[in-house]
C-alpha cells in the first residue's frame, strides 16, 4: 500500500520522465532527419551558388568552343559507328565554325525541338487552369485517393504518363503539384514526383510505346552487322517494363515520403493562394461533367479514326505504334485540352467571347518567359556540341574503351549501365545516344552470347534513370520554372538535390530486376531470353 502510494505521490516525476523521452526521441529524429539530408544540403547550396542557367549555359558554350579548338588541334577524330567515316573533331573558331555560329543562331532557338512541344502543350494546359477545370478536377478526384497513396499515385501516373512520350514532362509534374497542394502538401514533392517518374521512369510501361518501336529499329539494324536474320521487335523489352512500372512506382513513392517531403517540410509559401474552402458550385458541376464528357468524346472520335482501315492516321500496314498518329500525339493532346477548357469556361462564365480563350492562353504563357530566355542559351550549347562532332568523339572513344576492357558477365551489365549513365550527361537525346551506340555495343554484346533485346534493356536503364540529373536535359528549365511558382529561390542546385535521389533509387531498382530477370532466366519480352539461342 505503501509502495503504491508513493507513486500517487509523484506523478509529476513520472510526467517529466515521459516528456524527457519524449524530447529526447524528437531530438534523435532531428538528428536522423539532418544526418540524411545534410548531402542533399551540401549539393543544393553548392548548386545554388551557380550562376543563373542562361549565364551558366552561356559559359558552356564558351567552353565547348574553346575544347573543340584544342580537340582539333590535336587530331582527335572517331569513326562515326553508322557511316564508317572517319570524323574530325570541328573547332568552333576556325571560320567554318565562327560561320556556323553566327548564321546558326536563331534557327538553333526555334528549331529547338522541346520549346514547340512545351509551349504547345502549355497553350493547352494553361487554358484549362485558367477557366478553373484543373482547379475542380483535382479538388474532386484527389479528395478520394487516401493521402498515403498520393506519392505513390503521382510516380505511377507519371510512369504511364509517356505512352504521350516527352510531353508527359511538361504535362504530368504540374498536375502532381496541384494535387499536393490541394490536400495541404508541399507543391514541389508532388511536382519532382510526378516528373521522376515521366523522366526517370522514362522506359518503363503497361504499353507498348512509341519509344520501344524507335529503339527495337534501331537495336535491329545493328544486330544485323553480325546476323542478318536478327529482328528486335517494339514488344523485346515489354515483360521487364511492366514488372518495372509497379517497382519504381514503390521506389519512388517511398522516396517521396521519406526523403522528399522530409526535406522540404511544410509549404508555407505565397507563391499561390491558400486553398478555399468553398463547395463547387452547381453550375461549376455541370461545367466539369460536360466538359469532361466532351474530352472522351474527342478521344473516342481519335480512336475510331485510328482503327479504322485505311485511316490517315495508321503507319504502314495498319500500324499505331509507327504511325501519323503517335508522330501527332502533341497536338492531338493540345486540342484535347481545349476542347475541354472551351467546354467548361463556357458553362462556367469564364468565357464569355471568342477574345476570352485568347487571353487566358496568354495568361498562362506570361509564366513561361524564364523558360524562353534559358532555352535560347540551352539550344546554342546543344548544337555546338553536336556540330563540333565532341559529343561522337566522346561516345565513340568511351565505348572502345570498354570493349579494350573485354569485361564479361554481370560485371560487364553493370559496367554499360553506369557507362551509359556516364554518357546520358552529355547526350540526353535516347535514340540519338543509342544510335551512337548500338552499333558498338550491339555487335560487341552479341558476340558474346547475348541477345539485343537484352543488350538493349540493359542501355535504357541507364539512359531513363539519369535524365532527371543532367543539366543538359531539355525538360530541366521547364520543371525549374515550375519550383520558382512554389519557391522563388529554387535554383539548379535546389532541383538536383531533390532529382538526385530518384535517379540513384530508380537506377538501382532497374537494375534489381533486371538481373532477377537475368538469374532466373525470365524473358525480357516474347522471345527475347538474355542469351542467344
Amino acid at each position: 500500500m505503501a509502495k503504491k502510494r508513493a507513486d500517487k505521490a509523484t506523478p509529476g516525476a513520472t510526467s517529466h520522465e515521459t516528456s524527457q523521452k519524449t524530447t529526447q526521441k524528437t531530438s534523435e529524429k532531428a538528428s536522423q532527419k539532418t544526418q540524411t539530408s545534410r548531402v542533399f544540403d551540401m549539393i543544393e547550396r553548392l548548386g545554388n551558388k551557380l550562376p543563373d542557367p542562361f549565364v551558366l549555359f552561356v559559359v558552356l558554350a564558351l567552353i565547348v568552343i574553346g575544347l573543340s579548338a584544342v580537340a582539333n588541334a590535336l587530331g582527335a577524330s572517331a569513326e562515326h559507328p553508322q557511316t564508317g567515316d572517319d570524323e574530325a573533331v570541328r573547332s568552333l573558331l576556325s571560320g567554318e565554325g565562327i560561320q556556323f555560329m553566327l548564321t546558326s543562331m536563331l534557327e538553333n532557338f526555334t528549331g529547338f525541338a522541346p520549346l514547340g512541344l512545351v509551349l504547345g502543350i502549355m497553350l493547352g494546359i494553361g487554358l484549362v487552369e485558367q477557366v478553373g477545370y484543373l482547379d475542380y478536377a483535382i479538388r474532386k478526384s484527389v479528395s478520394r485517393v487516401p493521402g498515403y497513396l498520393l506519392p505513390y499515385m503521382a510516380v505511377f501516373v507519371g510512369i504511364m504518363g509517356n505512352i504521350a512520350s516527352d510531353a508527359a514532362m511538361v504535362l504530368i509534374p504540374p498536375l502532381m503539384a496541384m494535387a499536393f497542394y490541394k490536400i495541404g502538401r508541399h507543391p514541389i514533392a508532388g511536382l519532382v514526383a510526378g516528373f521522376a517518374g515521366a523522366g526517370a521512369g522514362f522506359t518503363a510501361n503497361l504499353m507498348v510505346a512509341g519509344t520501344d518501336a524507335l529503339l527495337a529499329g534501331i537495336t535491329t539494324e545493328a544486330a544485323r552487322i553480325v546476323d542478318d536474320s536478327v529482328t528486335v521487335s517494339p514488344v523485346a523489352n515489354w515483360y521487364f517494363n511492366i514488372v518495372c512500372v509497379f517497382v519504381l512506382t514503390l521506389v519512388g513513392g517511398l522516396i517521396t515520403t521519406r526523403i522528399t517531403e522530409r526535406r522540404l517540410g511544410t509549404y508555407d509559401g505565397d507563391a499561390v493562394e491558400l486553398e478555399d474552402d468553398r463547395a463547387p458550385t452547381r453550375r461549376e458541376h455541370k461545367g466539369f461533367l460536360l466538359a469532361t464528357g466532351a474530352g472522351l468524346l474527342y478521344v473516342a472520335l481519335i480512336a475510331v479514326a485510328v482503327l479504322i482501315p485505311g485511316s490517315p492516321l495508321q503507319g504502314e500496314d495498319g500500324a499505331v505504334i509507327e504511325s501519323p498518329f503517335m508522330d501527332g500525339i502533341v497536338p492531338l493532346i493540345l486540342i484535347f485540352f481545349i476542347v475541354i477548357g472551351v467546354t467548361y469556361g463556357i458553362i462556367v462564365g469564364k468565357i464569355k467571347n471568342t477574345g476570352d480563350v485568347s487571353k487566358h492562353m496568354a495568361a498562362a504563357m506570361a509564366t513561361m518567359g524564364t523558360y524562353i530566355v534559358m532555352v535560347f542559351a540551352i539550344a546554342q550549347f546543344i548544337e555546338y556540341f553536336n556540330w563540333s562532332n565532341l559529343g561522337l568523339w566522346v561516345a565513340v572513344s568511351g565505348a572502345e574503351f570498354l570493349e579494350r576492357v573485354g569485361f564479361t558477365g554481370v560485371l560487364l551489365i553493370l559496367t554499360y549501365s553506369l557507362f551509359t549513365v556516364l554518357l546520358n550527361l552529355l547526350i540526353t537525346s535516347g535514340s540519338a545516344q543509342w544510335a551512337l551506340q548500338a552499333p558498338i555495343f550491339v555487335p560487341m554484346l552479341m558476340q558474346l552470347g547475348y541477345h539485343p533485346g537484352f543488350i538493349q534493356a540493359a542501355y535504357r536503364i541507364g539512359d531513363s534513370s539519369t535524365n532527371i540529373v543532367t543539366p543538359l536535359f531539355p525538360f530541366m528549365p521547364v520543371i525549374l520554372a515550375y519550383m520558382q511558382k512554389y519557391d522563388k529561390k529554387a535554383g539548379i542546385g535546389t532541383y538536383i538535390s531533390l532529382m538526385l535521389p530518384y535517379a540513384v533509387g530508380f537506377f538501382i531498382a532497374f537494375n534489381i530486376v533486371l538481373y532477377v530477370f537475368f538469374f532466373l532466366g525470365i524473358p525480357f519480352g516474347p522471345g527475347v531470353p538474355v542469351y542467344l539461342e
